[in-house]
């Protein structure tokens, strides 16, 4: 499902079969079957029977890593979240880096606690500007967001931009032209030629080759 102003569309990336089921997600995925199941029961009053939710496919992965380390990122988040919520960036990064380079040094990239810190540190460095180590932890997540939101996710798709654009304003003209290669590759599918997303890929794709020929 994509917004494009107030319509609302709803774009098939494969083949659909005669009289085949349509379903949507009505939460993020990206989090164990027990939350997700708690969160549509408590918000949808029913419980989930979705393939993904019976086979419970991505939880393993999700928890991956010794649990006696991983579980200290997931006690730290609600603590992150309160000075994210406050716009401590300052203070949200300095949190992140130290949980990332201590206890997550020895977690794996693909477990789901890293990876929202991760990404929370991403924000945070945006908002204080520092460029460098922006793109060095949005990075990190692309193979993660690749495993999690499978071609053609829009999700996976909108990432690759965010960091396409990092690359590109620190002058890494070739990294860059490649990310938003690939990410141009997702959303033309999932929101169409005529999405603004689309067109704006498009122009960012084509100042990179004007740049490279300079």
């Amino acid at each position: 499902m994509v917004f494009e102003g107030t319509k609302l569309q709803l774009r098939a990336v494969r083949d659909i079969n005669p009289e085949e089921e349509l379903t949507i997600s009505y939460i993020e995925t990206l989090s164990l079957t027990e939350d997700r199941r708690r969160q549509l029961e408590d918000q949808y009053h029913f419980m989930c029977h979705c393939q993904h939710c019976d086979s419970q496919d991505k939880d393993e992965l999700m928890l991956s890593g010794e649990e006696a380390s991983w579980s200290l990122l997931k006690e730290a988040l609600p603590r992150l979240e309160g000075q994210k919520a406050e716009s401590d960036w300052q203070a949200l990064l300095e949190s992140c880096s130290h949980l990332l380079s201590t206890i997550g040094a020895n977690v794996p990239n693909d477990n789901l606690y890293k990876l929202r810190i991760t990404d929370v540190a991403l924000d945070a460095s945006i908002h204080l500007g520092l460029w460098e180590e922006a793109v060095r932890y949005g990075e990190r997540t692309l193979p993660v967001y690749r495993q999690y939101y499978p071609d053609p996710h829009p999700v996976h798709g909108v990432q690759l931009m965010r960091i396409g654009k990092l690359q590109h304003y620190l002058e890494r003209i070739e990294d860059a032209l490649d990310t938003f290669k690939q990410a141009y590759q997702i959303i033309k599918l999932t929101h169409g030629d005529s999405h603004p997303l689309t067109t704006d890929l498009l122009m960012k794709m084509e100042e990179c080759r004007a740049e490279m020929d300079q």
